[in-house]
This record gives C-alpha cells, structure tokens and sequence, in this order.
C-alpha cells in the first residue's frame, strides 16, 4: 500500500520548514488535555476530528483532521509501525471495489495521491494517519478510516513521533 524503496524521499531541512508554511493558517494549537495518557502518546477523537498528540504535562498539541465517514470509522488501540515521506499509494480493495476507474498505483509526489506529502501506518490495518491532497476534507467526516491531516501538520508530526507510539481512536 506504501511507498518503499527508491520511490521514498526524506523530507529535511528547508523543504519540511517550507511545508509548514504552506495551505491553511497553521491549524495546531497547544490545549488543555488530562486524559491520563502517556506522555508521546497520539488520542484522536472522531466525533471532534481532531488529533492529540500528548505532552505529559497536562497539555497536548492539537490537529485539525478527517476520519471515516459513517460506516467507515473505527476505534480501539493500536501503534505506528511505519513512517513514509512521499509514499506510494494503492487503493485498499474496499476503495478500489467503489471506485473501481482508480489506478492500482499511484506514486508519491503525484498531485492525484490522497496519502499527501507523508503517512505513518497504523498497525493491524489498512489504516494510516496521513496528509491529503483534499485539504477542503480537513475537520470533516470524509476518509474510508484513515486520518487525513493538513500537509504540514503530518510534516509536523511525523517528525515528533517514532514508530511504536501508541494511538488510540476514540469516538
């Protein structure tokens, strides 16, 4: 389903700090968060669209973001076990069955692939927290279960996370 190989390019540098200056006003923001999770630890909340990432001191760095539509959301615990610049992207069968005209890959950096500039997958799925070439879907119900961030904040988080972080999907 993701890139792999020659097709990956690390984003670094000037290029990361550019994509966080690029499409919407910034739409993380730090807030009050006492859940009792782990400090590292990643709580998305679907019925709010938005994506806690955790700092242990009361607080957690908050994202705008799209989830599953009606009859496509999941909840439960899980951990990152991937992270990919520019990944490839070919659709899940699910997609694939309802949007049959879909190539069966599209490559990372192309502006038709949903997965954006980065994508952490999520393991014991097809699912992954991943930018979105739709921003507009950004705070909406709108993805097949996946989490759909802006392209700076994945660029944002994937950089603070490791694979291991525990994520866990709320309603």
């Amino acid at each position: 389903m993701f890139g792999t190989g020659k097709y990956r390019a690390a984003l670094t540098g000037s290029l990361m700090a550019g994509l966080c200056l690029i499409g919407t006003a910034q739409a993380r923001e730090i807030v009050p968060f006492a859940d009792g999770m782990a400090r590292g630890s990643i709580v998305v909340r679907t019925g709010e669209r938005r994506l806690y990432l955790v700092n242990g001191d009361g607080t957690a760095i908050r994202y705008a973001v799209a989830v599953g539509k009606p009859g496509k959301q999941w909840s439960g615990a899980t951990e990152i076990d991937g992270k990919y610049y520019q990944p490839d992207w070919s659709p899940p069968r699910e997609v694939k069955r309802d949007k049959p005209w879909l190539p069966n890959l599209i490559r990372g950096g192309s502006p038709g692939n949903p997965m954006g500039v980065a994508a952490m997958t999520l393991r014991g799925g097809e699912y992954a927290i991943h930018g979105t070439n739709r921003p507009s879907s950004i705070g909406t119900f709108a993805s097949y279960g996946c989490i759909r961030m802006y392209n700076h904040d994945i660029a944002d988080l994937i950089e603070r996370v490791s694979v291991g972080t525990q994520v866990y999907v709320v309603r």
